[in-house]
């Protein structure tokens, strides 16, 4: 393959020479040799399949060819002439080497050419670093993983806690930017189609390298998310020669979980193979109650999630050349799990009241990736092109047993669903100018989701107006399908220009978007269909203005707007059970919302560290958010779904900092304090005590949330001695008051241990002690449907430990590989 590649790219190159008669007006009779030998700087060993060219002084390409394995080249019949030559390898710096052949000197041997490899060739951090750091860039904060207590526990949800501005709602496992669940969590740059809570926790955070927090994305990013994106960089790695990581973890309380995970990569010319394996085991326990004082009832939870879950990551990337590359790389992720949950009902004066759940689900969820990426001969101006497929398949099997309860029975549930999701991405960059760039795009997103549902229960006769309470009105309930189809198309164009100490650019996109959905139910004798259809277009417009007067100030304001689109599970109308007293439905006839966001920030650098100071401001028109409705199967009863509001607004400041104050000390902190209104309406039941509810007891009032809500974070380093570091880290989140419920403050300490050791620090130890006080709960009070208090709680009082080794030595292998097979065919005596 190596060689053919090389035949093709000396055809190409002789077809760009060909009919030369002349170079540089010196006659054709006089031609030369230009030979060589290059090597790694490093390794003094040589490069095979480096890139010869030999251009003009005005840096037309004239000829070319590639090294042999022992890294020598020859260009033969040379024309006489001043030339260039330029030796290119990916990862390697360049070197140019003018030369000229005349009658005097016909043959130049340019000996041995050290190549250095360059250490940001390739975009990539193939190497865990020790501590966790934040980069502020001016578009995005990027959070740097490392072995510290930051990435203490087994999953991506265990880690998001300590990311600043992020925040997972434990009971729910909704992630939050900025106060706000309305964020989009990508995986390597693509938009997951797995549900977000579930999507975390089944990421071992041992396979995760960097975290991107995008709060105002330009138009050229998806408009998606009204607080943002998430991007989780998966581990990729690109040293020459084989190389990898291995890391294993037990984290315990109640429950012992264990996670791992291994990343390996062989690079060797033109190829680069690698290949990523996380899992995490266990089961996890959670517990809570919730109150209720209008009549006296105490709800008390108790949960086991057990899952396995097995994430795969295999690519590559094959350089045809300086100019174009080709990379492959899948992602698989495979779980198993099973819930068990009780929760009992008290009451002062009648029996309790109990549901017993238990669920198993297996999934699998897909990713195939393929990207093309062609530098054309003008500096910086490039093409890529994506395409990227995906797909999420899961079945579900759901056991509902009651005990003391009249309605409903005991029943199953079958839930089987499937997503696919395809996006063909065209991006292409041209530096108009030393100070200008433009950039376009287009970009399909085709979104496909089919939802099976099937169940033994019993639900209310559609026919029958008024329901009686004596069973003679309830069918078996209907079999449900729910196809969701929405497809996007879109363009978008920036243009940016530097201007000295300003630079600034401008940006818009255009999607058009066209949504198809239809929910059927499957009757005893007919069926029911429910259509849904909406088209819309929309023009997303985003500004981005940067002062930077010195090294150390840099002024940026912002703007963009961006669109949250219903997720299924908000549209979904099949009606699940979550507790005894609540249920869940979806709206089909949900809208979008759409947001202005304006962002101003301030970075300053120091010699020891950096600061950043930011405030933000966001308009939000057709709000969506929760509805509570009576259940009218039993008023005691209520249904969570989702309503479209009026506009609402939310604004706040973040600061951060990264500082060294000593060389035995530093610290990453961070303040966000937001104020954020919400809109929502509840029905309530106000009949008096004693008696039976009916439909005009029933009242409905629009409710409002107005709250400031601030957090705070710090981790700090110690290093005790050379390869022994301590970590501590702080967390305090204020109240937050929400439509339903306010939640109280919450704050927790942790600490941790870590040492490294062998040759180069290779391996490393770690003991985190997590929530060291146990004061880590969602505590909450409300007045909205009904008065209650309560709080739930899980394992986070944990002691987790973690050991990390690292092998390969960035060493090109090329040459011993040859050697070795020479070896062991003159020397192996095998079994004949």
């Amino acid at each position: 393959m190596k060689k053919l590649l090389a035949i093709c790219l000396l055809l190409l190159l002789t077809l760009f020479s060909q009919a030369q008669t002349s170079v540089n007006n010196i006659p054709t009779l006089i031609s030369g040799t230009i030979t060589g030998t290059v090597i790694d700087e490093t390794l003094q060993q040589p490069l095979p399949y480096v890139t010869i060219i030999l251009k003009s002084e005005s840096g037309e390409t004239i000829n070319g060819t590639i090294t042999d394995d022992n890294g020598k080249f020859v260009l033969q019949k040379v024309p006489g002439g001043k030339y260039i030559v330029t030796i290119q390898f990916i990862g390697y710096k360049s070197i140019d080497k003018p030369i000229e052949i005349n009658r005097d000197n016909k043959d130049i041997n340019l000996g041995t050419l050290p190549l250095q490899e360059e250490a940001t060739g390739l975009d990539e951090v193939t190497i865990i670093a020790e501590v966790s750091t934040i980069e502020q860039k001016v578009d995005r904060k990027v959070v740097n993983i490392g072995k510290d207590l930051t990435t203490a526990g087994a999953t991506a949800s265990d880690i998001m806690n300590n990311i600043p501005s992020v925040s997972v709602d434990q009971q729910t496992g909704n992630i939050s930017l900025r106060g706000n669940e309305n964020v989009r969590v990508m995986i390597d740059g693509t938009l997951s189609n797995v549900p977000i809570a579930q999507l975390l926790r089944q990421i071992p955070s041992t396979s995760i390298k960097q975290i991107e927090l995008i709060t105002n994305p330009s138009a050229k990013y998806n408009p998606e998310g009204m607080s943002g994106l998430i991007n989780i960089i998966l581990y990729k790695n690109t040293n020459i020669g084989f190389n990898g990581n291995i890391n294993l973890g037990l984290t315990k309380e109640i429950n012992a979980r264990f996670n791992g995970s291994i990343d390996m990569n062989y690079r060797n010319g033109k190829f680069n193979l690698y290949g990523n394996y996380g899992n995490n085991v266990g089961t996890n326990a959670s517990y809570g109650n919730i109150y209720r004082t209008d009549n006296l009832s105490n709800q008390i939870f108790d949960t086991d999630r057990t899952g396995s879950s097995h994430l795969f990551k295999v690519g590559l990337d094959y350089y045809l050349n300086e100019a174009n590359t080709i990379s492959f790389f899948t992602n698989q992720n495979v779980f198993d799990g099973k819930t068990d949950s009780t929760t009992d009902v008290e009451y002062e004066n009648r029996p309790t009241e109990s549901q017993l759940f238990n669920n198993t689900i297996d999934n699998i969820s897909s990713q195939y990736n393929l990207a093309y990426k062609h530098n054309f001969k003008k500096e910086g101006e490039k093409l890529d092109v994506e395409v990227d497929y995906s797909d999420f398949n899961q079945e579900e099997n759901a056991n509902f047993d009651f005990v003391n309860i009249a309605f409903p029975p005991n029943y199953e549930d079958y839930v089987d669903t499937n997503r696919a999701q395809a996006i063909v991405n065209v991006d292409y960059v041209n530096p108009l100018s030393d100070e200008a760039k433009l950039e376009a795009g287009l970009e399909a997103r085709l979104y496909d989701t089919e939802v099976n549902y099937d169940s033994s229960g019993l639900s209310t006769n559609p026919n029958q107006d008024d329901i009686i309470d004596n069973g003679d009105e309830f069918i078996p309930t209907p079999s449900t399908f729910y196809d969701y189809k929405r497809d996007i198309y879109s363009a978008y164009i920036t243009y940016g220009k530097s201007l000295e100490k300003w630079s600034y650019q401008f940006g818009v996109r255009a999607e058009t978007v066209t949504v198809d959905a239809v929910a059927t139910n499957f009757l005893e004798n007919a069926s029911e269909v429910n259509p849904f259809e909406n088209d819309y277009f929309q023009l997303y417009p985003s500004a981005f203005l940067t002062y930077t007067p010195s090294e150390k100030n840099t002024y940026q304001v912002s703007y963009s707007r961006r669109v949250d689109r219903p997720g299924v599970g908000q549209v979904n109308p099949i009606r699940e059970w979550s507790t005894p007293l609540l249920s869940n439905v979806g709206n089909p006839e949900l809208e979008p919302q759409f947001t202005n966001s304006i962002e101003a920030n301030y970075i300053r650098n120091f010699e020891k560290g950096s600061v950043t100071a930011g405030v933000f401001y966001r308009l939000i028109e057709d709000e969506i958010n929760r509805a509570v409705f009576v259940d009218r199967l039993d008023y005691n009863k209520y249904i969570l779904t989702f309503e479209n509001f009026d506009n609402t607004s939310a604004y706040g400041i973040e600061l951060s900092s990264n500082y060294r104050p000593t060389k035995w000390w530093s610290f990453n902190a961070s303040f966000d304090m937001y104020s954020r209104q919400q809109k929502g309406f509840t029905e309530r039941v106000i009949a008096p005590p004693g008696q039976e509810p009916t439909e005009d007891d029933i009242i409905t009032e629009e409710v409002t949330a107005d709250n400031i809500i601030w957090n705070f974070r710090v981790f700090n380093n110690f290093k005790l001695v050379k390869n022994l570091d301590l970590s501590l880290f702080a967390l305090y989140r204020g109240e937050e008051e929400g439509i339903q419920f306010t939640r109280k403050p919450m704050y927790f300490v942790n600490t941790g241990i870590r040492y490294s050791f062998l040759e180069d620090n290779r391996a490393t130890v770690s003991f985190n002690y997590n929530d060291i006080f146990n004061t880590m709960a969602f505590e909450f009070d409300g007045e909205n449907p009904v008065p209650s208090i309560g709080g739930f709680y899980w394992e986070s009082n944990t002691w987790n430990i973690n050991l990390s080794y690292r092998f390969g030595g960035n060493k090109y292998r090329a040459l011993q590989r040859k050697n070795r097979d020479d070896n062991e065919k003159s020397g192996s005596g095998g079994f004949i």
